[in-house]
């Protein structure tokens, strides 16, 4: 009897080995699935972050080449602001303005007219119209008298008197 417990206990010993290392079997095949799983889910992400990293290297590039031309263009803006404060600094338009107004309107009115056209073809923009120029360049036909106002006449020259209509 002392051998068949004896049996009966090395069987059951051996079973339980079994028994255990087939856990142990299915418990590791359980997990070698998962990090299978889990590690084509992290090469997807690193393909996406490389990807994402390498849009973000050349956007910065882009970036760069784009302030740089930029600042090139602000320095150039700069400097015919530099110029153009130079010119008008030498200009003594009061002088000017009292010696030959109808001439210095003339010239004022035709560089606005100019840069109000060089303005409207940079912008790309067009009035559609038969004119580029705003209403208030555009020459108008007058009646009346040479004062800017044309609806009343007066006969005195004290501007303090207003006459009703």
């Amino acid at each position: 009897m002392a051998r068949l417990y004896l049996l009966l206990f090395i069987l059951s010993l051996i079973g339980g080995v079994g028994y255990a290392a087939y856990g142990y079997y299915t418990s590791t095949q359980q997990r070698i699935q998962t990090l299978a799983e889990n590690n084509a889910k992290l090469k997807v992400a690193i393909e996406k972050s490389e990807k994402s990293i390498n849009l973000l290297k050349s956007e910065a590039i882009k970036n760069a080449e784009l302030n740089k031309e930029l600042t090139v263009k602000l320095q150039k803006a700069e400097a015919y602001g530099d110029n153009l404060r130079n010119r008008l600094r030498k200009l003594d338009l009061l002088a000017d303005a009292i010696s030959n107004a109808k001439n210095l309107e003339g010239r004022m009115n035709g560089a606005t007219a100019k840069l109000w056209r060089e303005i409207m073809s940079e912008t790309g923009n067009s009035t559609g119209g038969t004119s580029d120029l705003p209403f208030w360049l555009q020459s108008k036909a007058r009646t009346g008298d040479k004062s800017s106002n044309t609806s009343t006449k007066s006969d005195s020259s004290d501007s303090s008197k207003t006459k009703a209509n």
